[in-house]
């Protein structure tokens, strides 16, 4: 840090278990990546290639080299793995993550209507030589899911052998534990973290608000996905009360209630 403050909050340090921060990146050139990660490579800890951008990014190999240097995992988008099934070429998928020396992959079923069975036995197939992240949600605006499937589904997957289960939200934070308006399903998620343990939760939180009220309810160390490149910085003031957001909620009660002069 550039200087001191107190009563900034503990954050957990990188390689990080807890306290993640995943970057959707959406199509960044190599040198954007170059400038990513020059600037906010302490900050992230997961880059995800949105959805099928890696089919047409210009210099990929270049760029995912400049992540993996940086130590910042790299995945492509569950959309993608679904792009591959949907199309009967699981094993085609498989070749593609060691083609580009790949060692994080996603199984999702948020476009595709995939037997909860097999999505496990994809997600135990690939977590042996793969560390898998799994997508539990629908990326279908009206598609409602019963807290209690959430939850058994995040269940089967982490037992699958799943390191993290992701909470869908879509890029647009809509859908998925959040309400058409963007604010959060208070009772699903309040539902899942009663079962599933939020350390193995990575919620999708692409909107500013969003950020802010998951940080709250769950403090700084809270995992976090759908970061946009330029936004990895300011959530990170947000998870250290440098934003006036969460500017109170790490003072000691004698400060922030204090009058000032």
């Amino acid at each position: 840090m550039n200087f001191t403050l107190p009563y900034i909050p503990e954050r957990t340090q990188s390689p990080r278990d807890n306290g993640l921060t995943m970057m959707m990146d959406k199509g960044l050139s190599w040198r954007q990546a170059e400038n990513f990660v020059d600037s906010c490579a302490d900050y992230a800890d997961i880059i995800k290639m949105g959805f099928g951008t890696s089919y047409l990014a210009k210099d990929f190999k270049k760029k995912l080299e400049i992540y993996k240097e940086a130590g910042l995992k790299t995945y492509l988008g569950g959309t993608l793995f679904e792009a591959f099934i949907i199309r009967g070429m699981f094993d085609d998928y498989r070749k593609l993550l060691d083609k580009f020396g790949l060692s994080m992959a996603e199984v999702s079923d948020g476009s595709v209507v995939l037997n909860h069975e097999l999505k496990c036995k994809y997600i135990n197939e690939l977590s042996k030589d793969f560390t898998v992240l799994s997508e539990v949600g629908s990326k279908e605006e009206g598609i409602l899911i019963s807290p209690n499937k959430w939850i058994n589904m995040m269940q089967a997957e982490l037992e699958a052998g799943s390191w993290k289960v992701i909470a869908e939200a879509r890029e647009s934070g809509n859908v998925g534990i959040y309400r058409p308006n963007g604010t959060a399903h208070v009772a699903l998620v309040n539902k899942i973290i009663s079962k599933v343990s939020i350390e193995n939760v990575l919620w999708e939180a692409p909107k500013k608000a969003q950020q802010v009220w998951f940080i709250k309810q769950f403090g700084s160390n809270v995992n976090l996905g759908n970061i946009a490149h330029d936004e990895v910085i300011p959530l990170e003031t947000l998870r250290i009360g440098l934003r006036g957001d969460t500017f109170h909620d790490f003072l000691p009660d004698e400060i922030a209630k204090q009058p000032i002069g």
